[in-house]
């Protein structure tokens, strides 16, 4: 695996992990947030994982307060937010941040590994049109943007926040790396 396996964040119980832990499983990360328009997409991202654990799939939920504020909770207020709100079984992990000088390694390294997403420019216009300025690749742009890291460890794609996780693209694109051996 690439070196972005090694890189360590912190579990919602004080505990250490890495992509590593997941070896050999394809991985959806995801920087998630619990007060945010797309927030919704919790249920399918839980509904995709309970039908493709069992295949070698795991979604990883990253809790991130960068884009309006919305993921001012604590860990346990978001572990808590989840579970009664989505019955989230997959992994959500420490919150960190996704963007600027203090964002996380994990992020700097997928950003630099696949630093744009179809879709961004039609959300940038949207942004532009509510009087937003957009963030620009390879910067995260919002909320629920996600990477595909196949099970070599390394991104195979990248989606903006808009793509719903029943989205036909996405799926082809998990589909064909869980059929990677």
């Amino acid at each position: 695996m690439s070196d972005l396996s090694e890189i360590k964040f912190n579990t919602m119980d004080g505990g250490l992990s890495a992509l590593e832990d997941y070896a050999g499983e394809v991985l959806l990360v995801v920087n998630v947030a619990s007060q945010c328009g797309l927030t919704p997409q919790y249920a399918g991202l839980q509904e995709l994982y309970s039908d493709l654990h069992g295949e070698g799939f795991s979604v990883l939920g990253f809790p991130a307060n960068n884009f309006g504020g919305q993921e001012p909770g604590t860990d346990e207020e978001i572990a808590q937010f989840c579970e009664t709100n989505y019955h989230v079984t997959f992994p959500v992990f420490s919150k960190i941040s996704v963007l600027g000088d203090d964002q996380h390694p994990l992020y700097q390294s997928l950003t630099s590994s696949m630093p744009t997403a179809p879709g961004k420019d039609e959300m940038r216009d949207r942004f532009r049109g509510f009087g937003m300025t957009p963030t620009e690749d390879p910067d995260i742009l919002w909320n629920f943007e996600k990477f595909v890291i196949g099970r070599d460890g390394h991104v195979a794609a990248r989606f903006a926040p808009a793509v719903t996780p029943d989205d036909p693209e996405l799926r082809a694109v998990i589909d064909a790396e869980l059929a990677k051996r």
